[in-house]
């Protein structure tokens, strides 16, 4: 039962990679994001954030194969799941690219609760 806990914590893993394709610049970005990103300062930013992103799904596999970072893991991907699906409804009016990401955030949260109740149902009968 342990691999459906990997399982879901790489499905988590691959959603925060989608968008390490935006580093390559402004052309991946828009075609990510349904946005221009021809003003430099902005796709700078948006190349980091893809990076970082990047950063955040490795750590996923890893943890994935490594039940002691899974903790730290769940919480990393709450926060960045978390973060985007309560930034994303608190403006509203997105485009539809951005709507994919919030279903997109939907499932990794899904996958993230029912990853972590597993996780904490396995440990407490070790």
């Amino acid at each position: 039962m342990p691999k459906i806990v990997s399982a879901l914590l790489l499905i988590v893993a691959v959603i925060h990679l989608l968008p390490l394709s935006g580093v390559l610049g402004a052309d991946r970005l828009h075609a990510l994001y349904g946005l221009n990103f021809d003003e430099p300062n902005l796709a700078i930013l948006m190349r980091h954030r893809a990076v970082l992103f990047g950063l955040l799904g490795v750590f996923l596999i890893y943890a994935a194969f490594k039940p002691s970072l899974q903790p730290l893991a769940f919480a990393a991907g709450f926060v960045s799941v978390l973060s985007y699906l309560v930034l994303a409804w608190s403006v509203g009016s997105y485009n539809a690219a951005l709507q994919r990401v919030v279903v997109a955030d939907i499932v990794a949260l899904v996958c993230l609760v029912a990853a972590s109740g597993l996780y904490c149902f396995f440990n407490s009968r070790a």
